[in-house]
């Protein structure tokens, strides 16, 4: 089973170029399951309806998302009916959504996959701990599926790092996010998880996490939040290409880069 994971869509550029490079990267990688990371598809932070609707529509088979999932309103009050749309499992049970879901590739094959949120350094949305959610999730999902991804929202290094170790042997894969820059870590764990501290992001390379670079020197210059600019230059979508055995463990994991010339 082959998976591609699309990293953080950040703002209209991340849409276009998800849109536009999605051709080429089926020739090069061409996969039974694609799962799109679109936390900040939407203005650089959150997902809104219309945009959630446009990625599944182009081809998205699961649409993730972390610490902004609840910030755009219009999404927030469907997403019990985007069943497409995942938000971090390890929420209160009071929250809307759903945090994993059993799916089907385009082979017929049973996938499985789940959301989990970090707990370090997030202040708008807290979670319970990951490592306790862990467990108990895994023993639901393996019932009807060997298959297993999970997109680790996080942001520190560290608490990867450790949750790789935890989850190691239990999972296909374990895709880190949130930091929207691509780490050169990618390996398959010795009991067979395929891991990976951040899978980057989709849009602008030259921007801070793809938002427009004045606008953020601006915030640190004033403490004003501003996340309504997106830049657009030097466009390229990253992620990770996963190649899972039938017995649900890992057997390669690949960084993906492929720009936009348009």
């Amino acid at each position: 089973m082959k998976v591609l994971y699309a990293a953080e869509i950040v703002g209209k550029t991340g849409v276009y170029t998800l849109k536009k490079t999605l051709p080429e990267l089926k020739k090069q990688y061409p996969w039974d399951f694609l799962i799109v990371c679109a936390d900040g598809a939407t203005g650089g932070n959150g997902l809104g309806r219309n945009h959630a609707a446009y990625i599944h529509k182009l081809g998205a088979d699961v649409i993730t998302l972390g610490d902004c999932c609840f910030f755009k309103k219009d999404l927030t009050e469907n997403i019990d009916k985007t069943h497409y749309v995942l938000r971090p499992e390890n929420l209160n049970s009071d929250a809307p959504g759903i945090g994993y879901r059993i799916f089907k590739t385009n082979t017929g094959e049973k996938i499985a996959v789940a959301v989990l949120l970090g707990q370090n350094g997030f202040t708008r949305l807290h979670a319970s701990s990951p490592f306790d959610t862990l467990p108990s999730l895994i023993e639901k999902i393996k019932k009807q599926t060997p298959h297993i991804i999970i997109d680790f929202h996080a942001q520190a290094s560290a608490e990867k790092k450790t949750f790789f170790h935890a989850a190691d042997g239990l999972c296909s894969a374990v895709i880190g996010s949130h930091t929207r820059v691509q780490t050169s870590d990618e390996a398959i764990m010795k009991n067979g998880t395929a891991v990976i501290s951040d899978a980057g992001r989709t849009g602008s390379q030259q921007s801070v996490g793809g938002c427009d670079i004045n606008s953020r020197i601006k915030e640190y210059l004033t403490g004003i939040p501003d996340w309504t600019k997106d830049a657009s230059e030097a466009p390229e979508l990253q992620g990770v290409y996963i190649d899972i055995g039938k017995d649900g463990k890992a057997l390669s994991i690949e960084r993906v880069r492929i720009t936009n010339q348009d």
